[in-house]
């Protein structure tokens, strides 16, 4: 099965100049936990539920601070052509629990979780990635950044 056929198409986007409390109510108007941050047509970082907590309201940033202020810049992404075996193997290595998924021309069309995978008659596999995902530290640590 390939990414395209279990990923979610309706991506709402958020600019680096939005406000956490914007990114936080699109995030709650879409009931999840993660927007694609884009300066125009280029994908340019995430921001996570996380990101506003840990990265904006435990460090002291109020409601009116900037999305580029918390957003991870580093974006790991897949392709919606790729197996999904392939993409959870990736995401277990990288420890992250959704990833933008672009076209062959680089343009945002999706975003793919570990539930849509799971879901989707890999639960095996996703529960191999949810287990490296869920060992401490990473990349993608809130104590790294």
């Amino acid at each position: 099965m390939k990414v395209k056929d279990c990923m979610t198409n309706d991506v709402r986007i958020a600019t680096p100049e939005e406000t956490l409390c914007e990114a936080a109510k699109m995030m709650a108007e879409l009931d999840a936990g993660i927007l694609p941050v884009a300066d125009g047509d280029r994908l340019v970082g995430m921001v996570t539920d996380r990101d506003i907590a840990i990265r904006g309201v435990a460090a002291g940033k109020g409601p009116d601070a900037k999305v580029r202020e918390v957003m991870s810049a580093e974006v790991k992404y897949c392709f919606d052509h790729e197996d999904i075996a392939d993409v959870l193997r990736n995401m277990g290595n990288i420890q992250v629990r959704r990833l933008p998924v672009l076209n062959s021309a680089k343009r945002l069309v999706g975003i793919v979780s570990l539930g849509d995978l799971a879901t989707n008659g890999a639960a095996v596999m996703a529960g191999n990635a949810l287990n490296n995902i869920s060992q401490p530290g990473g990349d993608h640590s809130q104590t790294r950044h």
